[in-house]
């Protein structure tokens, strides 16, 4: 964690605030923690933390696009994917527009669930997620116990070029050394996690107790 906050904050890249970058930006005791975010928490510096209290919801990059991590509205909330009791769908375009609103910004991108995905909406605007550098497949119970996965272990990412008439995206997919990460995230009591970064696979938690 620090090693990457290392990199980010002398870039000033535009960044968006995502679910667990709030988490840990707050106080311990003031939401629900995991022993993942624990550790987060003991990595990080002080200016570290500092920056993540500054990040917003959603900001304007390059004039031509916009930025979120789940949905325009809320840190936690997927956008491209809609989770059911018996399964997790894909979200239509037209479905996207009445979520969406009017947003001006020819292009998007969001994240959150951390499976790639490029929406074209009937007027052209595209929704891009760019998929996870970092996690490629996890599982959560809530609103209802899903898994999300993209099959490899592969550091994902995306480029999007062009112009607002034209935009070209290309999902990219890196291979690394996921080994290693999948070797601290067990070090550090996350056999789950070393699951999902050994194979990008994970499976729904089950209901009930």
């Amino acid at each position: 964690p620090a090693g990457t906050a290392r990199i980010l904050l002398p870039l000033g890249l535009p960044t968006v605030r995502g679910n667990e970058d709030r988490i840990i930006a707050q106080s311990p005791g003031e939401s629900d923690d995991s022993p993942t975010l624990d550790y987060v928490r003991t990595q990080l510096s002080p200016e570290h933390r500092r920056w993540l209290t500054t990040l917003e919801l959603t900001i304007v990059a390059f004039g031509d696009f916009r930025l979120c991590h789940g949905s325009l509205d809320h840190d936690d909330e997927y956008l491209l994917r809609e989770v059911t009791e018996a399964d997790v769908l894909p979200r239509k375009p037209a479905e996207l527009v009445n979520r969406l609103g009017s947003w001006k910004e020819a292009v998007l991108l969001c994240g959150h669930d951390h499976v790639p995905r490029t929406v074209r909406l009937p007027d052209g605007r595209l929704v891009v997620n760019p998929g996870s550098v970092g996690l490629p497949a996890y599982a959560d119970d809530l609103p209802f116990p899903h898994a999300m996965q993209t099959g490899t272990p592969h550091a994902r990412y995306c480029i999007v070029s062009g112009d607002r008439t034209n935009w070209k995206v290309e999902e990219l997919t890196l291979p690394y050394d996921w080994e290693s990460a999948a070797r601290v995230a067990a070090v550090n009591g996350r056999r789950d996690w070393a699951e999902w970064l050994r194979t990008g696979q994970a499976e729904a938690p089950a209901w009930g107790p």
